[in-house]
């Protein structure tokens, strides 16, 4: 009986403690409502204002970065919402992926710091392995490519991304005359211009595609690349790996 009693008297002690560390995590991570899947469903929008990027869903969180306007090529800032949440003050909050090194950094801004929402159902896979693009549509595979990557020695970056900005070239060999900007920055180039932002774009090297060829961006054939930027929206999330 004494044991039996013991027993029973740390099962509650546990089940207390799984209690408390749950309303913890609901206080400190809030679930709210998700806005993208990354997958079939996503929604981006631009700033409205200028305003902070927090580390939570609070005004008095410490900033991990700031909202901005323009991209690094003065195109309109696109960010990729992750959740909703409304806190006990009924302000409304957005997670967000934030375009800056590190990659793959998130954060909290307030809803009315963000303009509409646009909504897409696309999404991007590169294969780093296979060496192949493949674009999607409500799940439905609609594009695929080869590609060429970046070197050994400066790697294409994996991870979750999206596509920012959309450009087309005039006498610019190099890289074709199609190019989409995303949200990835080359891991090894911070001095590159631009801060080293991986693009996916044309060439006037094909027959080095397949391959590893490149500083960190994505090559693509020209047609392919044409065909590619007239399929793909912006803010089209983009998981390399």
């Amino acid at each position: 009986m004494l044991r039996s009693g013991w027993w029973g008297a740390v099962a509650l002690v546990a089940a207390i403690l799984a209690t408390v560390a749950a309303a913890t995590a609901t206080a400190t991570t809030p679930a709210g409502v998700r806005l993208s899947d990354e997958r079939d469903t996503t929604r981006w929008a631009t700033p409205a204002r200028l305003a902070d990027i927090h580390r939570r869903a609070s005004g008095s969180s410490a900033p991990v970065g700031r909202l901005r306007f323009f991209t690094e090529d003065g195109f309109p800032e696109v960010y990729l919402l992750l959740r909703q949440y409304t806190d006990p003050a009924g302000r409304q909050w957005v997670r967000i992926r934030i375009p800056k090194r590190p990659n793959g950094r998130t954060g909290w801004v307030p809803r009315d710091a963000l303009g509409p929402y646009n909504v897409i159902h696309t999404r991007l896979v590169v294969n780093e392995r296979t060496l192949q693009v493949t674009l999607f549509k409500n799940g439905r595979r609609i594009f695929r490519a080869r590609v060429g990557i970046g070197k050994p020695s400066t790697p294409t970056p994996k991870g979750r991304f999206w596509v920012r900005e959309k450009f087309r070239f005039r006498n610019i060999p190099l890289y074709g005359t199609y190019a989409l900007g995303t949200s990835a920055y080359a891991p090894h180039l911070t001095d590159w211009p631009n801060g080293g932002v991986v693009g996916m774009h044309g060439t006037d090297e094909p027959g080095l595609i397949p391959g590893r060829p490149s500083h960190g961006c994505i090559r693509i054939r020209n047609p392919d690349i044409q065909r590619l930027w007239h399929l793909t929206p912006v803010g089209t999330p983009l998981l390399i790996q």
